[in-house]
């Protein structure tokens, strides 16, 4: 199994699968299991969501399968976790799959992830964004929201043990529909938590329109028409408009070369979900990179 050094000097898995032009998928290739798996089914998410990208390509693509948002939370990035470095990952896993162009399809923050590599690089035979804009977006609403979840993270990690309420998982007990931001606990460490300052810290200011003309490959966004966050008052009241962008200024996308899709009525997790993924994404890139 071939393997990525990243820019820490820590080290990634990639499964490779499939013959053909090369696509990059930032998913974990490893179905859940137990517990875990049944806690996806609740919240509606395939818990062999990565597998099921990688079957629903590897016909027609070689597809290099490896987990990077899985490896960043066992192995943070607390102070380093940039777009620069996050390209540089990117390339690098690339480039121990030996494929010196390739397409790469990320959903949200690696969404986000996929536009700083395509303004970075010229390796790239298409770009496919899901669930989050390539124009106008929330960058500074991210950066808020990730600010207030560092501080929470950090304030449970100094709070004394026989005091630490236990924790709440998401879903414990309630539907997707019930979930409640002003209640929820944070689950994840403080320097978990940082990693994501870190990257929106250096978007801040980021303009998102100023660099549409860097990118030369064929590109691709698509989100559900109902994906809009509202995060509770401990997370600053921030509402991340991640639908609004892209149906708004469809037309200016589409003038600026990206292909558009809307998925009528999914709010963000059942937009990423492969049942509503693949046929958007395998037929286009069929069309745009296919053999």
């Amino acid at each position: 199994m071939p393997e990525a050094k990243l820019h820490d000097g820590s080290t990634i898995e990639i499964e490779v699968h499939g013959a053909g032009p090369t696509v990059l998928l930032p998913v974990n290739p490893r179905p859940a299991e137990g517990p875990k798996a049944d806690e996806m089914r609740k919240w509606g998410m395939d818990p062999a969501l990565g597998r099921s990208l990688v079957e629903g390509l590897g016909d027609a693509f070689q597809v290099a399968a490896f987990d990077y948002e899985g490896h960043i939370m066992a192995t943070p990035k607390a102070d380093t976790l940039t777009p620069d470095t996050i390209a540089a990952d990117l390339l690098a896993v690339a480039d121990a799959v030996g494929a010196d162009r390739f397409a790469y399809y990320g959903y949200s923050w690696l969404a986000l992830s996929g536009l700083q590599l395509a303004i970075r690089t010229d390796r790239l035979s298409a770009l496919v964004m899901g669930g989050f804009p390539p124009l106008g977006g929330p960058y500074d609403g991210m950066l808020k929201v990730t600010i207030a979840t560092h501080e929470l993270a950090a304030a449970a990690a100094h709070a004394p043990q026989d005091r630490q309420e236990p924790v709440e998982q998401p879903g414990d007990g309630q539907t997707p529909d019930e979930y409640d931001w002003d209640t929820a606990e944070v689950t994840i460490s403080e320097p978990q938590a940082r990693q994501f300052v870190t990257l929106y810290e250096a978007l801040r200011g980021f303009d998102d329109r100023s660099v549409q003309p860097l990118i030369s490959c064929p590109r691709l966004c698509f989100v559900g028409s109902a994906d809009e966050i509202s995060y509770g008052e401990r997370w600053g009241d921030v509402h991340v408009s991640l639908a609004g962008p892209i149906i708004n200024r469809r037309a200016e996308l589409e003038a600026l070369g990206w292909d558009v899709h809307v998925l009528d009525g999914l709010d963000h997790t059942q937009a990423m979900q492969p049942t509503h993924v693949l046929p958007v994404l395998r037929p286009w890139l069929l069309s745009q990179i296919g053999r």
